[in-house]
């Protein structure tokens, strides 16, 4: 889905509890990682593309910046796609995990999310009616199947919603905002 997609699906939802319920998710999602945002998938599905959706917004929100936390990570791969399940036994308060998984969750991956959980992250959830993951999550949001939206949909409506202006950012940040929209984003 390109921008202009995500834009037309974002306004006829608009009043719908489903785009209510992913705003608040979005908000959530925002203000819960502080230090580091660790984004999760299953061993049968790594969420790449809510990841690249994630970083393109964190230029505008820095607290959206994802870690790609893969099951199995090649020897080699570059240092940004390495980053692997023993990461999560570092997750602490502050930080926030992020697990996307569109079908029931395996075992291994409930144990990590709880324990994830026990040190302190904050648990966040993209699930497709998963309740035991559900049910360690301090936010879910759940997408039916057969509901309004597809699984890849709700993915691109919780990344639009997450780089939504928030009504505390301050004029500096919305001007900077502005700025990068005009002229494009300043390079380092």
């Amino acid at each position: 889905m390109d921008a202009g997609q995500v834009n037309l699906l974002r306004e006829l939802l608009s009043s719908t509890e489903l785009m209510a319920d992913t705003r608040r998710f979005a908000r959530t999602l925002r203000s819960s990682a502080r230090e580091d945002l660790l984004l999760l998938g299953t061993p049968e599905d790594e969420p790449w593309h809510l990841a690249a959706h994630l970083d393109d917004e964190s230029r505008f929100v820095p607290e959206l910046k994802p870690t790609l936390v893969r099951w199995d990570p090649p020897p080699g791969a570059p240092s940004h796609l390495s980053v692997g399940l023993e990461r999560l036994a570092d997750a602490r308060r502050g930080e926030a995990l992020f697990v996307v998984a569109p079908e029931r969750a395996p075992d291994p991956l409930l144990e990590r999310v709880d324990d994830a959980r026990r040190t302190g992250a904050v648990i966040l959830t993209l699930d497709g009616g998963d309740r035991e993951l559900a049910g360690l999550a301090h936010d879910a949001l759940t997408v039916a199947s057969g509901g309004p939206v597809t699984f890849d949909q709700a993915q691109h409506l919780v990344s639009a919603a997450a780089a939504e202006e928030s009504p505390r950012r301050g004029l500096r940040e919305r001007l900077a905002r502005l700025l990068d929209a005009v002229s494009g984003p300043q390079l380092s």
